[in-house]
């Protein structure tokens, strides 16, 4: 900047004293502008994030949360994931053979996260919480993740869904209650919530010891992560 105010200093010679004047004042105004914004920089706060986060998980497991694993863990996975998400069911084997080497050491918890661009992500999570509601979560959970691509598609995912109801014995009555409940539809919406207060904008996204992390490679690169975390905390 104020080698561009010499170039400006420099070829005035050759103006009237009218000209002169008014490239003086342009100068002026110039670098008193750009000294003005240095010293607003210098000594303004640092610039507040946009949301409530660093980073950590805003919202500590607690017992309204989807968890399994150790009872008692020295590290804590937890996912915000969409059942309809094809990263979220590449994840899903991953998650489930760490969680079956540390099941001693380690717990995992699973969040709701529904993106609006997949259409049978929010039913599935409904369906989800209603098994839930009998025992039965985890049981839906795999069944949702390992038929993924059976349901994805359907334009009557729910149907799909009952007879995964059926076949974990659920009373169906009661299903089908629970899938449009009020309380199953405010669970699945806190947990978005508590997503969103946290900066999750993509799924699947993890937050291991409840801060976030970037998605392992793999099962090496997972095992790796919660390696170091048993040693470090």
């Amino acid at each position: 900047m104020f080698a561009f105010a010499y170039l400006l200093c420099y070829n005035v010679g050759i103006m009237d004293t009218q000209k002169r004047i008014i490239v003086w004042v342009s100068v002026i105004l110039v670098v008193g502008i750009t000294i003005f914004a240095i010293w607003n920089v210098a000594t303004s706060p640092a610039e507040t994030p946009s949301r409530n986060n660093q980073g950590l998980l805003m919202e500590q497991v607690n017992n309204t949360d989807w968890t399994k694993g150790s009872k008692n863990p020295k590290v804590t996975l937890v996912e915000y994931g969409d059942f309809q998400c094809p990263a979220c069911g590449a994840y899903y084997p991953v998650v489930e053979k760490v969680l079956e080497e540390y099941k001693d050491r380690l717990s995992f918890t699973y969040r709701h996260f529904p993106l609006p661009q997949h259409k049978n992500a929010l039913n599935a999570s409904y369906a989800a919480e209603a098994a839930g509601k009998q025992g039965k979560f985890w049981e839906m959970y795999t069944m949702i993740f390992e038929h993924q691509s059976d349901w994805s598609e359907e334009t009557n995912a729910g149907k799909t869904f009952e007879g995964y109801a059926k076949s974990l014995n659920l009373d169906m009555i009661q299903f089908a209650t629970d899938v449009n409940s009020s309380t199953t539809k405010d669970s699945v919406a806190h947990d978005k919530e508590t997503g969103l207060s946290a900066g999750v904008n993509s799924t699947p996204s993890f937050y291991l010891n409840g801060k976030r992390m970037q998605n392992p490679r793999g099962y090496e690169e997972l095992k790796a992560l919660i390696e170091y975390a048993l040693i470090h905390g």
